[in-house]
């Protein structure tokens, strides 16, 4: 190879001749893009943070922590995501299993099925099912007095 008077001797490795293959340029490309990649999952791994933590410990605002972390990618406000995340940290009191064991327990006392004692959700003006719906309906005829039992073999019986 002919070099110009004007060049040095010595040419540094990465300098590729004319034609050839630039390595250092295919090489930094293919670093370039995996880096890209890497910095990406590594973003969307710690945005998915809250919703994750909140999916594992089986948390009752799993879909709140969820919608937050959606309104943090899509409006880039941060709030949302720090909002998310604390949510994921605390346990928000289940309220609703105790007062269905309440209920389940107190339709046993009644002697109905589990579930049965649901009552029919109210109509628009507020109130339930009319008097000849009611008394057309196999429903349970609760007495306005109860008497309990003195003994306890006659409340079994009873």
């Amino acid at each position: 190879m002919n070099l110009h008077p004007a060049a040095p001797h010595h040419l540094p490795v990465f300098i590729a001749a004319p034609g050839e293959t630039d390595v250092l340029m295919v090489v930094v490309a293919v670093f370039l893009v995996l880096a890209v990649l890497a910095v990406g999952l590594l973003f969307l791994r710690l945005h998915t943070l809250p919703e994750r933590m909140a999916h594992r410990s089986h948390k009752l605002q799993f879909e709140i922590v969820a919608v937050l972390g959606l309104l943090a990618l899509f409006t880039h406000v941060h709030l949302f995501w720090v909002a998310g995340l604390l949510l994921a940290l605390i346990d928000i009191p289940d309220f609703g299993n105790p007062l269905r064991r309440i209920a389940g327990s107190l339709e046993r006392i009644a002697g109905l099925k589990p579930g049965e004692g649901a009552g029919e959700a109210p109509d628009e003006s507020g109130l339930g099912a009319s008097t000849t719906e009611a008394a057309s309906s196999d429903a349970v005829q609760v007495p306005k007095t109860i008497a309990l039992s003195r003994t306890p073999k006659e409340r079994t019986h009873a």
